[in-house]
């Protein structure tokens, strides 16, 4: 992710959330023709996906698990915010729900919000 404060507004990653990330990686390396590589999360690995040319790690592929468990099965797209728990608190007042967090991920402020649609996306801020 690049510099938070110079970058407000950016899509800063991408993930998918699934119940088997392993068989869900496969499926887009086949049909994409991404790479992955193994994260280790613990007692389990996420996958890093990897573009094939430049060797460029674009996207995640994560397993339903831990922190993970009550994120939605599909693309999410991490938004740069200036601060997390004030966009969270202006996401509820405008009609949308925290679905998780605010919590410190990967260094990071993060959490999760659903629009009034119901639509998802992630908020990261330094």
């Amino acid at each position: 992710m690049s510099d938070a404060k110079t970058n407000i507004g950016a899509i800063e990653w991408c993930d998918l959330t699934v119940n088997n990330a392993e068989n869900i990686k496969d499926f887009y390396s086949d049909v994409v023709g991404w790479q992955s590589k193994a994260e280790s999360m613990g007692e389990y690995d996420d996958y890093n996906i990897i573009l094939p040319e430049s060797g460029d790690t674009v996207a995640g592929i994560c397993h339903a698990r831990g922190s993970n468990s009550n994120l939605p099965a599909q693309w999410l797209m991490y938004v740069n915010v200036e601060d997390v728990k004030a966009s969270a608190n202006k996401c509820i007042a405008l009609g949308g729900e925290v679905l998780d967090g605010p919590r410190t991920m990967c260094g990071k402020q993060f959490c999760v919000i659903k629009d009034p649609a119901g639509a998802v996306l992630a908020l990261v801020s330094a």
